[in-house]
Parts: structure tokens; sequence; C-alpha cells
């Protein structure tokens, strides 16, 4: 599993559930496809400006990201290079809250501008590592461009360039977020239900 989202509390036990009617999961549709949809283009007209003649290397975080992704770089008219990095909250054998790298790069990036795309911004310390595992590689500026940004749960000084929406501190998915690997299909970004991850109920995504 790569970089749990919605992740259980330490100790918990993820129950496996049979997912049926999706919609009748969600409590509410919190951003809609539309407004979804007027954003990413916004947000490529942004990058466009800032990226133009530049030496581009898109690095998206695995998994959650692949939506968002998609529909931002079908829309930037530049040439640019596209990599990923895997970061897991919980793998095997590692306990839970410990990060580990389950993909690096392959592309050199030395000298190059870098976009990291993410899903959300949470505490930050997931793009903090990220971002120090980047540096180390030696670009010539490292840009972050979110989905969403929770800044309540913020714990890291991370600081996020482009931002498609502040949401407030709910339990999202959605749109490539996932609860147990489930849901990032739904075209918008929706609050789930308490009812579909009791009993072992946590926070949010702390990322």
């Amino acid at each position: 599993m790569v970089r749990a989202r919605n992740s259980k509390r330490p100790g918990s036990k993820v129950t496996h559930r049979r997912r049926g009617n999706w919609c009748g999961e969600i409590e509410r549709v919190l951003i809609t496809e539309e407004l979804i949809a007027r954003r990413v283009r916004q947000l490529t007209r942004q990058l466009e400006r800032d990226f133009s003649g530049r030496d581009l290397v898109i690095v998206s975080l695995l998994n959650g990201t692949v939506i968002f992704l998609a529909d931002l770089i079908r829309h930037l008219p530049m040439p640019l290079r596209l990599d990923f990095m895997g970061v897991s909250s919980y793998g095997q054998g590692v306990e839970p809250g410990e990060l580990v790298f389950t993909k690096q790069l392959r592309i050199d990036v030395r000298g190059r501008d870098v976009l990291v795309v993410d899903d959300i911004l949470d505490t930050g310390r997931t793009l903090k590592r990220v971002l120090g595992v980047l540096r180390q590689h030696k670009p010539r500026r490292i840009k972050i461009c979110v989905l969403l940004e929770k800044k309540a749960r913020r714990t890291e000084k991370v600081r996020a360039d482009y931002v498609g929406f502040q949401i407030p501190d709910l339990f999202v998915v959605g749109y490539g977020l996932d609860y147990a690997e489930c849901y990032r299909n739904l075209p918008f970004v929706g609050v789930l239900r308490p009812e579909a991850y009791e009993p072992e109920k946590t926070g949010s995504r702390r990322k």
C-alpha cells in the first residue's frame, strides 16, 4: 500500500467492508466536478505563465495525485518531463507513522525546475521529507502544487505555491483521494460519512 490516506490510528485494524452504493456513504459533496475542472484550468494558466521557457520536471506523489495530475498536465501546452515518487506511512514491518520511500526519482533534476504535485497538504510531514530528498539532487528551484490544503492540521513549515482549494478539517475522499483504497474514482471531492469508517474511527488523513 502506498502512502496511506485517511490512515488508521497506530495499532488500529482496518475493517475490509464490501463496498456497495458508494454515493450512499458520502455525507455531502464538498467540491463539485465542475468546480474542480474550472480550478484546474486556472492552475494550468498560472503554471504556464510561471514555467514558460523553463526546463520543467513534474514530480507527482503516488497514488492520490493520479487523477489531478492527468487533468493538470493535459492542459499544460508546454514541454515537460514527468516522474513519480512513492511515500508510504504504513509499510510491512514498519511502525505506523514512519514514512518510507517506496519509489524514488528516475529523472535527473539537477539544474532543472521541479514542480511537486500532491493531492492534499495536511500536516506537511510527507512533503517535508520529499523536499529534503529532492534538494539533495540540486534542482534549480522547487515549487509545490496541491489540489487541497488543510491549514488547521499543519505541524511542519511547508507552504504550497499553487493551491486548488482550501478546505476545513474534514474526512474527504474522491477525485483520487481514498479511504482503504476506495472512492478514488468519484468525480468530486466529498465528505465521508463516519459510518463508512467506524468502528475504527479516525480523524483526517495526516500528511
